[in-house]
């Protein structure tokens, strides 16, 4: 029942009563993962922060973060600055996991941060990127921010004048100047920068016993088995019940092309010039 009025409140009520739903939800679930889950190794660092851009599978990254097996081998719980207003000192408390930290690195850079900390960075092509943003946008995504003003938009215009559309509004939110800041920042021990298709593909399981350890959190195979498979984009599609327009919808690599014609890729090529090459995506030449 709290489930459900939590969702309620997240479609249909004004966005800082959605924000307060939020909250006393991860607040809820925090609570009984401390006085349910005993833990049995804690990760060396005091603080862990998963950054990105949108459209980078965040959801996904918050609920196999927030699992009661990966808190049992970390002892770190999550928190998400957004439902509090980024009101701590250091944006994140202690001995938490950050989520869905959407910075360009040179703000990162500037947090405030405890001696021992790691960080990853989620990136994906940024031409899916578009297409996951507009479907999403259109679709699916519930109204926060200006979801609403821009599904208006998209909704108005054909598809592809709404993807192009789409990509100069990204361009001024400065979404794909974001990813830049950290792919070409200087390397460091404490940043890992990680590949959304690297994290959904067919070495799923490697790369993400690879992120857990960078983070100071060994998970069991066998566990890291059971929360992949928990949490799979299928499975997380059937508990949203938004069937056909999920906010999961394909997170397929290399969809874009299904959709990007020469104008659209003239429009992306624009305002995104080596971006493609530099995070190491074949070119559309290459498609």
């Amino acid at each position: 029942m709290f489930n459900s009025a939590v969702m309620f409140a997240k479609q249909r009520l004004p966005e800082p009563v959605r924000v307060a739903a939020r909250r006393a939800q991860a607040e809820a679930y925090n609570g009984r993962l401390r006085l349910t889950v005993p833990v049995a190794t804690r990760s060396e660092f005091e603080n862990v922060y998963h950054c990105a851009v949108r459209k980078t599978a965040s959801q996904w990254i918050k609920a196999v973060f927030s699992d009661p097996l990966v808190y049992r081998h970390s002892g770190m719980l999550t928190y998400d600055p957004r439902f509090y207003d980024w009101k701590h000192p250091r944006v994140v408390p202690p001995n938490r996991i950050g989520l869905s930290l959407f910075f360009p690195r040179p703000r990162f850079d500037k947090m405030p941060k405890p001696e021992r900390y790691r960080a990853f960075f989620v990136m994906r092509d940024p031409r899916d990127m578009v297409v996951s943003s507009y479907f999403s946008t259109r679709n699916s995504h519930g109204p926060m921010g200006d979801v609403l003003e821009q599904r208006k938009v998209l909704l108005e215009k054909p598809r592809k004048e709404g993807m192009l559309w789409l990509i100069g509004d990204m361009a001024k939110k400065n979404r794909f100047g974001a990813i830049r800041s950290w792919v070409e920042a200087p390397a460091s021990e404490e940043v890992r920068l990680v590949k959304y298709e690297d994290l959904t593909g067919e070495d799923q399981a490697a790369e993400m016993e690879s992120l857990l350890r960078h983070c100071g959190i060994n998970l069991p195979p066998d566990a890291l088995a059971k929360v992949l498979e928990k949490y799979s984009f299928a499975k997380m599609n059937e508990r949203s019940g938004t069937a056909t327009v999920s906010h999961y919808r394909k997170g397929q690599a290399g969809d874009w092309a299904n959709h990007f014609d020469d104008d659209i890729y003239a429009a992306f090529d624009k305002v995104t010039g080596d971006l493609v090459e530099r995070l190491g995506y074949p070119s559309y030449q290459q498609k």
